[in-house]
């Protein structure tokens, strides 16, 4: 497995939140949380994951709570628990799934190394570029197999694949409008549930996420067109706008906390606009064999909160390949 990034995992989730640098990942210190789904095939591929996760502070969330309005008949169901996920910062998740990589039998970590170009290899289909093995930017081929792409969105599969004669896959990617403005806190107890974790509010929408190791975040999320809503930027503001929203008026509660030591203040993180990508990830026909290459990256807009889950899901579907 190549990781260009070089900096292996920190010993602890704090210090994983405070000074990992991961560069290229765009969303690292941006609220975040797992879905079920993840939490489903985790426990399938990689007993004892979860375990981990709540060792390293993740909290258990449950999307039924609480419950949708919409919803009529409130009883508790005996598989209701299929709907609970482990949670927290994705600091502290990718950490402890560095961890699991590094200890994972037959798998070995190369961090430090960026892949750089794909190499040549069979082809499986007349006419059609095969891929045999991946080659880094210090010149080194490696040939495999199986070549698995999980750089995520902003991957170069298609303009390697092109490079091999083959037809770049199709996508389309368009600004969706849409700005977040996003605060952490941290407190000795959990916020208190009262209403769902998403809310439109009319000009703005408001996200509640709770956190690992006592932490939550909330995020305003407004029109990228709205230039009046970028005062949000100012932390008391920022509470102010969140206090006028009854439901959700305490999770400022508690103290603010330190974003990292890259954002050492106590203000919003820095606003990020979102981008959709849609189109057919690598291989398709007329791009690379089958047998060759497939892609796990995720082209889930972020406010869909899957993309995790679908990349593993993915991965869980095609594990036979190799």
């Amino acid at each position: 497995m190549l990781e260009s990034n070089p900096q292996g995992a920190p010993e602890s989730s704090l210090e994983a939140w405070d000074s990992w640098d991961r560069k290229g990942v765009a969303q690292f210190h941006q609220p975040h949380l797992l879905f079920a789904r993840a939490r489903h095939i985790l426990d399938e591929e990689l007993p004892g994951l979860t375990d981990a996760l709540t060792s390293a502070g993740g909290v258990w969330a449950n999307a039924l709570d609480p419950m949708t309005r919409m919803i009529s008949d409130r009883e508790p169901r005996p598989d209701d628990d299929r709907f609970m996920a482990v949670t927290g910062r994705r600091p502290m998740i990718e950490r402890v799934m560095a961890a699991a990589a590094e200890d994972q039998p037959g798998v070995t970590v190369r961090r430090g190394v960026r892949a750089a170009g794909l190499i040549p290899g069979h082809s499986a289909i007349p006419g059609t570029p095969g891929v045999g093995g991946v080659r880094t930017e210090t010149g080194e081929e490696l040939r495999a197999d199986l070549v698995v792409d999980a750089m995520g969105r902003r991957t170069p599969t298609a303009e390697w694949l092109t490079e091999l004669g083959a037809h770049s896959p199709y996508t389309e990617s368009e600004d969706s409008g849409f700005t977040y403005y996003s605060r952490f806190f941290t407190g000795p107890s959990h916020p208190a549930l009262r209403g769902p974790q998403v809310t439109e509010m009319g000009t703005f929408s408001l996200l509640t996420l709770d956190g690992d190791n006592h932490t939550r975040s909330v995020t305003l999320y407004v029109s990228s067109a709205d230039a009046s809503l970028k005062a949000l930027r100012d932390p008391e503001l920022f509470t102010q706008v969140v206090r006028a929203c009854p439901m959700y008026a305490h999770w400022p509660d508690g103290r603010p906390s330190p974003r990292c030591s890259r954002w050492p203040d106590h203000g919003s993180l820095p606003p990020i606009g979102w981008g959709d990508t849609s189109g057919q990830p690598a291989p398709i026909r007329g791009t690379a064999s089958r047998t060759a290459l497939t892609a796990l990256s995720s082209r889930t807009p972020p406010r869909s909160g899957r993309g995790l889950g679908i990349g593993l899901q993915q991965a869980w579907a095609r594990r036979g390949m190799s």
